[in-house]
């Protein structure tokens, strides 16, 4: 997923208040980030870069260290999932992985926007599925030709890497761009067409296209090749012991999503509560999923009402973010409580679904017993939680259907607009101030069915999507790089109500004679 917003060796957070039962703790996060100190503990990063992860895709901390040193003992956190270098022989405290989040906090200047979009392959003739033997030739067609680097699980390819962009394979074979830390929504798009174009390059010459939706409309789900990652087994095993949908959630979804950063505690509390109160806005902007198995569905967001059935554990709405003791420790404590799926050791993941970390931060982890996680454990744990909106050092905000190119620079600019602007932040918390749980917990559960036509309030839905795009668009004019035009198509959504879905069902049921396939073309890349 997106290797998003890179910090500086040099990097100045200054002094937050984390928020503890009981009180405060405070933390002081020195001036540069080599020296997180901690109590008695120093944990440094250095060059720290965000890495999000969909479906236990190990956070990628590409160019990054974190170390924990404890008497003389260095606890190294990296690699593709983040690994262990050595094994620790002393526990992690809860003030080491509260420290882990607080550590992404940066000043505004530094603020970056990583976005990430899948999208499914399929072959051009028989609109099947791309096997893995046609990703592997994808992947390394990619790497010859324009000079990626091969990421390799044992002998299998499985992504690639180019600075700090990443591609990497979702589990039924979902081809997604992981992308770099950019400072405009100009930027972003320059790097999409780029990978759009490359991915082309080499696609076009095999027969392979891609198709930008939000849930495969054709195919069933045995149809689907499992890609060769190890996480992935058990993640297959586990998810039917939670949920009905979660299967489908690994091989027919696909998303856009965008991660962003925060300053302080305090602006990560904002825009937490800002993006979970209006992520079903977003869903409902972006829904693109209405087929399964080549006949609607019943839904404009399939993909969306897939996650309510996946495994509740580690998705949904978080009410506990709208609480006056919301801060780093309770959303640490919410991690710690989400069951584990694996750990990573000596290349290979040990199977630990259904596990507690709590356990693993006693040595009581019955796979490896005395054994203590490191740092890279709990980055590859927050990987595995799935909620609207995920906290790691960033923000991912995770609402939207995969779509067409101009939606892969849309979604972005949507949140940027909200949250990076002071003002429009600061509007959208006014407008969605007195919305209780049950409101946000019904727009959650009816817009995948309804979406901007959602009954809210004395109105629609829709109402309240057009004032939240204005807010965007203002936003990013403030910011003063010309980007609001980058929202004209969601602007165009919210006035009509009208989704892409909708669109979609439109020319199914008239000039496709109720016939799925011509959406391969309508909605190729």
């Amino acid at each position: 997923m997106a290797l998003v917003s890179q910090t500086g060796s040099a990097h100045r957070i200054g002094v937050e208040s984390v928020r503890r039962s009981g009180g405060f703790m405070a933390f002081k996060l020195c001036t540069h980030m080599e020296s997180l100190k901690m109590k008695e503990n120093l944990i440094s990063a250095s060059s720290l870069s965000y890495s999000s992860g969909n479906l236990a895709d190990g956070l990628r901390l590409d160019s990054a260290r974190m170390r924990s040193k404890r008497g003389g003992r260095v606890i190294v956190a990296t690699g593709a999932p983040a690994e262990e270098a050595t094994v620790a022989t002393q526990p992690l405290t809860k003030e080491d992985l509260v420290a882990y989040l607080a550590s992404g906090c940066k000043p505004k200047e530094k603020w970056r926007i990583g976005t990430e979009h899948e999208k499914f392959g399929f072959q051009i003739g028989s609109l099947r599925p791309m096997t893995y033997e046609q990703i592997s030739g994808l992947l390394n067609g990619l790497a010859e030709r324009f000079g990626w680097e091969k990421v390799m699980e044992g002998s299998d390819i499985i992504g690639l890497r180019q600075g700090m962009q990443g591609i990497s394979l979702e589990p039924g074979g979902q081809f997604e761009l992981s992308g770099a830390p950019l400072q405009t929504l100009h930027q972003t798009c320059a790097e999409v067409n780029s990978h759009l174009y490359q991915a082309k390059a080499v696609a076009e010459e095999m027969g392979i296209g891609f198709l930008g939706i939000g849930f495969q409309p054709k195919w069933r789900r045995e149809d689907i090749p499992m890609m060769p990652k190890g996480r992935y087994k058990i993640i297959e095993n586990y998810m039917p012991k939670v949920g009905s949908l979660g299967l489908d959630m690994m091989l027919r979804t696909c998303t856009v999503q965008v991660n962003l950063d925060f300053d302080s505690e305090a602006d990560m509390i904002r825009k937490f509560r800002v993006g979970l109160a209006l992520q079903p806005i977003a869903t409902a902007l972006f829904a693109n999923s209405p087929f399964t198995e080549g006949k609607p569905n019943g839904y404009l967001s399939m993909r969306s009402q897939i996650w309510t059935d996946t495994d509740n554990s580690r998705t949904g709405m978080l009410p506990f973010v709208f609480d006056d003791s919301f801060g780093f420790e309770k959303y640490v404590d919410y991690a710690l409580d989400v069951p584990m799926y694996f750990i990573y050791r000596k290349k290979k993941y040990i199977d630990c679904s259904g596990m507690s970390f709590r356990d693993f931060m006693a040595g009581k982890l019955s796979p490896v017993p005395g054994e203590f996680p490191t740092l890279s454990d709990w980055e590859n744990h927050l990987t595995t939680i799935y909620p609207e909106v995920r906290l790691k050092r960033y923000l991912e905000m995770r609402g939207g259907d995969g779509g067409p190119w101009r939606r892969i620079c849309a979604l972005p600019a949507f949140w940027v607009g909200l949250l990076y602007d002071e003002v429009s932040l600061q509007n959208a918390l006014d407008i969605t101030a007195d919305w209780t749980p049950e409101e946000r917990q019904m727009l959650r559960n009816e817009v995948p069915i309804t979406g901007l036509n959602t009954p809210f309030r004395d109105g629609l839905l829709k109402h309240v999507a057009q004032d939240v795009v204005e807010l965007a668009k203002d936003g990013l004019k403030r910011r003063g790089f010309k980007e609001s035009g980058f929202l004209n198509e969601v602007t165009e959504v919210a006035r009509t109500g009208v989704t892409l879905a909708e669109k979609m069902l439109g020319l199914y049921n008239g000039k496709w004679g109720q016939n799925v396939d011509p959406v391969f073309e309508e909605l190729l890349y």
